[in-house]
């Protein structure tokens, strides 16, 4: 089943889609960070926390290329050395798209909530959900086939919740900086680039698990006629 070809021919859209988005947010970011801004991303992302009246959030840096992201339990923004100390257009851009979730969480945005409680149901699902599914069809499981295709659905169920997320922190990151007037019209374009070129990685994520959960129905359905 590992080497079947209509696992790839039907999951072959999301992949090229992830590729593409690879591609375009590597390009976004290296045109991005050639944009200069007022401030560094740390600086931003404290402005647009400050200008919110949101004080009770941390701003650290942390380690790794692309390694941004909003902590809803410690209420820490964490933000790559590029990001961090950066005065360009991709770096307030990533900033404020993560203080985007720290505004979503500090104002009760309901979807942020429903995602932040399915995260240990897809980290289940991601894992074991597949091996169960993967065991049903090879055994001919239908009743295993159905707990993996539950199980899995945590990985969907995740995913379609944190796409909204993701696009709402986003338009709070553009909305912000333009407010603000922490970018100009040029860094507002690099900055949009750069947020639009991400969501596409979501979208393409959330294409893959709908895709392998259709594979595996279809690989199922398919036994169960012969």
């Amino acid at each position: 089943m590992w080497f079947d070809p209509r696992y790839f021919l039907i999951l072959s859209p999301a992949l090229v889609l992830m590729l593409w988005a690879q591609f375009r947010i590597k390009s976004a970011y290296r045109r991005g960070m050639r944009v200069p801004a007022p401030l560094s991303g740390a600086a931003a992302a404290q402005h647009i926390l400050d200008s919110a009246g949101v004080s009770d959030v941390a701003i650290e840096e942390t380690h790794g290329f692309m390694s941004d992201h909003y902590d809803p339990r410690t209420r820490t923004l964490r933000l790559s050395p590029e990001v961090y100390r950066g005065r360009s257009a991709t770096a307030v851009g990533i900033a404020a798209h993560e203080v985007g979730h720290a505004l979503q969480h500090a104002h009760g945005y309901a979807p942020m909530a429903i995602r932040n409680a399915a995260v240990p149901a897809a980290s289940i699902g991601s894992s074991f959900g597949f091996i169960l599914l993967a065991i049903a069809v090879a055994i001919g499981s239908m009743g295993l086939f159905w707990v993996g295709a539950v199980v899995f659905g945590g990985v969907v169920f995740f995913q379609l919740v944190n796409l909204p997320v993701e696009i709402n922190a986003s338009t709070r990151a553009k909305a912000e900086l333009a407010s603000l007037g922490i970018v100009d019209e040029e860094g507002a374009l690099a900055v949009r680039s750069v947020l639009n070129a991400a969501a596409w990685t979501y979208v393409a994520a959330t294409l893959e698990s709908i895709l392998t959960l259709l594979y595996f129905i279809l690989r199922m359905s398919g036994q169960r006629r012969d």
